[in-house]
């Protein structure tokens, strides 16, 4: 068997835990910011109309991810703003645009979730194990620069020697291919690696299906079928702070 080398981690709800009204706040923030920049233009619109737009946005760059797929962030803000009106993006300035973009981006450090309280522990003890550290995620509305800004601030970005975002590569969980970037990046084959993460699909499925051993952190999703082989992790624990003897107990059955 081979033997564990490398871990890595989802950030959603694994290393911060968001909040529904946080994320309400942050969805506020863009639509004002858009409105205002598109009224600079003599463009007028209800933050109604504008939300709709941002919930069609929501739903196409969900859909794309449902395929594997994702769009990078400059798309996105294209896509919503089109969802504004038809064509709009071609017909602002680019000062306009970059406005909407730098909103749209900055809310998140705005109305930020807070970092797990576990979190610089867990990474610690996972460097102190001698293990390698990758980051997968799938972006959402957030880019993946914002990420690294938020993870810098809160002193957890030194642990990771490579942070792959789906905003950035395009592709996103449970995609097999997202995966096999950031093995690659992380000098690590399938066997020799562990995922933890909250989600069924994204962070058990899809490392599963590419030979990666799994910790999932229940709580926040629920395996639809107990009985399904495919989403059944390797350990399962409450929380954050339960990965570290989860790994050392994974790491001892295949030692």
């Amino acid at each position: 068997m081979a033997e564990i080398t490398t871990v890595t981690f989802d950030l959603w709800q694994t290393l911060l835990l968001d909040e529904r009204n946080l994320g309400e706040a942050r969805a506020l923030v863009r639509l004002e910011g858009a409105q205002s920049a598109l009224s600079t233009r003599g463009k007028d619109f209800s933050i109604r109309h504008i939300r709709e737009a941002y919930n069609s946005c929501f739903v196409q760059c969900r859909d794309i991810r449902d395929s594997g797929l994702d769009v990078d962030f400059i798309e996105q803000v294209s896509i919503f703003i089109n969802h504004i009106e038809p064509g709009l993006t071609n017909s602002l300035d680019q000062a306009v645009v970059d406005n909407i973009a730098h909103t749209y981006a900055d809310s998140f450090l705005t109305h930020p979730p807070p970092a797990h309280v576990d979190a610089i522990e867990v990474l610690q003890g996972v460097k102190d194990l001698g293990l390698r550290i990758g980051l997968i995620s799938n972006t959402g509305m957030t880019p993946g620069f914002t990420f690294r800004r938020y993870m810098e601030d809160r002193g957890m970005l030194e642990y990771f020697h490579t942070l792959i975002f789906s905003d950035e590569v395009k592709l996103a969980k449970p995609s097999q291919d997202i995966f096999t970037i950031a093995l690659d990046a992380l000098g690590a084959t399938p066997e020799q690696t562990i995922h933890v993460g909250d989600h069924v699909l994204n962070d058990v499925v899809g490392p599963k299906r590419c030979g990666m051993k799994t910790i999932w952190i229940s709580g926040f999703y629920e395996r639809v079928d107990p009985n399904d082989l495919e989403s059944m992790p390797d350990i399962t624990v409450a929380g954050l702070s339960a990965v570290l003897p989860a790994i050392a107990e994974l790491s001892d059955r295949l030692g």
